[in-house]
C-alpha cells in the first residue's frame, strides 16, 4: 500500500455522486491561483443553464459571475477562461467585495454527456473508488491546442503535457505547465494544469451497530472509501450503509475478509468484548494499517489489551504499540452517536491530513 498523501477533497463524490441535472452543465475548474483562495487549483464545479450549481470554487462570491459567463459556454458550446483579482483595490470593479487578497484563473467548459470532460471525470471517479491515482489534465491556453479537460493517458495531448503528466506521476503532485515566456506575445505559450489526484483515505469499521452507521455516514460524507465487518449478519446488511463495502465474518478471519495492507485506518467499535478483542488481535498481528481507534472508555481499552493472559497482553501492546488510539475520536464532549461519529472522523481527518487537531486561542 502506498503511503500519505492521500486525498481529503471530495470534489468528485459532490460532482458526479448525484443524480445528474435535466439542464446543460458546464465544469468551472480553477486552473491557476496566486495570493489566498478560498480553493486551490484543481477545484472543480458544475453549473447548470437554470442558475442552480453544484459545489463551489469560492465562499460563494463568485459563482454569480461565474454562472452568467456559463449560460454563453452552454450556448455557444465554446470554452473560455476568466479571472478574478482580489488582491487589492481593484476587487471593487467586481462588485464582488471577497476580501480574499487572491487570483485565480478559471476555465469553463461545456460538459453535456458524452464530452470529454464529464468522461475524464466520471474516470477518475471509478479510479478514486479503487484506491487508485490519476492525473487529469485542463488546458486553459495557448494557440493550436483545443482547451478543456482530458485524462493524462490522452496521446492527443502536446508533447510538453505528456511529459508534465510523466513528471506528476513521478512526484505524486501536480505541475503547471506555462510556455508563455517561450512565445511571442502575438502567440500565446500553452497553458495547462496537470492535476494528480490522490486516492481518498480507506477506513475499515470492525462492527455494524447502530452507532457505526452514523460513522460511516460522515466517512462516506467526506467521500472515503468505508469497509464494514460484523460477525452478525443482521447488522452487517448493505441497506445499512450506503455506498460502503459491508461483510458479514467473524473476527477472527478479518485478514480473510479483508486486506489490512489496503485501509489507512480502523476503527474498532463492535460494542461486543470478545469480538473487540479478536479485532484487536487481528490487527495486533499485522502492521497495517497504522492508526486504530477503539470505541469505549479508558478502563474497557484496559481490560481488551489484558487479553486472556500474558502472552496475549505482550502481542496486543507489542503489536499496537504507537497506532492504537482510545477511547476513540477527539475529546469534544460528544454523547450521541452523531457527535461522537463528528469525533472520531474528525481525529481521523486529522491524522489523514498530518495535522494535530488544536483549538486557536481567543482574540486577547
Amino acid at each position: 500500500m502506498s503511503a500519505l498523501p492521500l486525498s481529503l477533497d471530495n470534489s468528485l463524490e459532490v460532482l458526479l455522486g448525484a443524480t445528474p441535472e435535466p439542464s446543460p452543465a458546464v465544469l468551472a475548474t480553477i486552473v491557476a491561483t496566486a495570493g489566498s483562495t478560498y480553493r486551490k487549483a484543481g477545484a472543480r464545479m458544475f453549473l447548470y443553464a437554470d442558475g442552480s450549481h453544484r459545489g463551489l470554487l469560492s465562499g460563494g462570491c463568485l459563482e454569480g459571475d461565474l454562472a452568467e459567463h456559463a449560460q454563453d459556454v452552454a450556448r455557444t458550446g465554446t470554452t473560455r477562461a476568466v479571472e478574478y483579482d482580489m488582491r487589492g483595490p481593484d476587487d471593487a470593479l467586481y462588485g464582488i467585495g471577497a476580501g480574499c487578497e487572491g487570483a485565480m484563473r478559471v476555465l469553463l467548459e461545456p460538459a453535456h454527456p458524452g464530452s470529454p470532460a464529464l468522461a475524464a471525470l466520471g474516470a477518475a471517479r471509478e479510479a478514486a473508488a479503487a484506491g487508485t491515482p490519476t492525473v487529469l489534465v485542463t488546458v486553459h491556453d495557448g494557440s493550436g491546442v483545443a482547451y478543456g479537460t482530458r485524462l493524462g493517458g490522452d496521446d492527443a495531448l502536446p508533447r510538453a503535457v505528456r511529459q508534465a503528466v510523466a513528471e506528476a506521476t513521478r512526484l505524486g503532485a501536480s505541475v503547471q505547465v506555462d510556455e508563455r515566456a517561450d512565445r511571442p506575445a502575438a502567440s500565446p505559450g500553452l497553458r495547462a494544469l496537470v492535476h494528480w489526484l490522490a486516492p481518498p483515505p480507506h477506513l475499515l469499521v470492525c462492527g455494524a451497530g447502530d452507532d457505526a452507521v452514523a460513522v460511516v455516514a460522515a466517512a462516506r460524507g467526506l467521500g472515503w472509501r468505508v469497509t464494514v465487518v460484523d460477525h452478525r449478519p443482521r447488522y452487517a446488511r448493505g441497506e445499512r450503509f450506503p455506498g460502503a463495502r459491508v461483510l458479514a465474518g467473524d473476527a477472527d478471519a478479518l485478514t480473510e475478509h479483508v486486506d489490512l495492507d489496503r485501509c489507512h485506518a480502523a476503527v474498532v467499535m463492535s460494542h461486543h468484548l470478545e469480538a473487540d478483542s479478536r479485532y484487536l488481535l487481528a490487527l495486533a498481528r499485522h502492521p497495517r494499517p497504522d492508526h486504530v481507534s477503539l470505541l469505549g472508555p479508558r478502563s474497557r481499552r484496559e481490560r481488551l489489551l489484558a487479553g486472556d493472559g500474558a502472552d496475549t497482553a505482550a502481542l496486543l501492546r507489542g503489536g499496537l504499540a504507537g497506532r492504537l488510539r482510545g477511547p476513540a475520536g477527539l475529546d469534544i464532549g460528544a454523547i450521541t452517536p452523531e457527535g461522537i461519529a463528528l469525533a472520531v472522523v474528525a481525529d481521523l481527518h486529522a491524522h489523514f491530513a498530518r495535522r494535530q487537531a488544536t483549538r486557536p486561542p481567543p482574540l486577547a
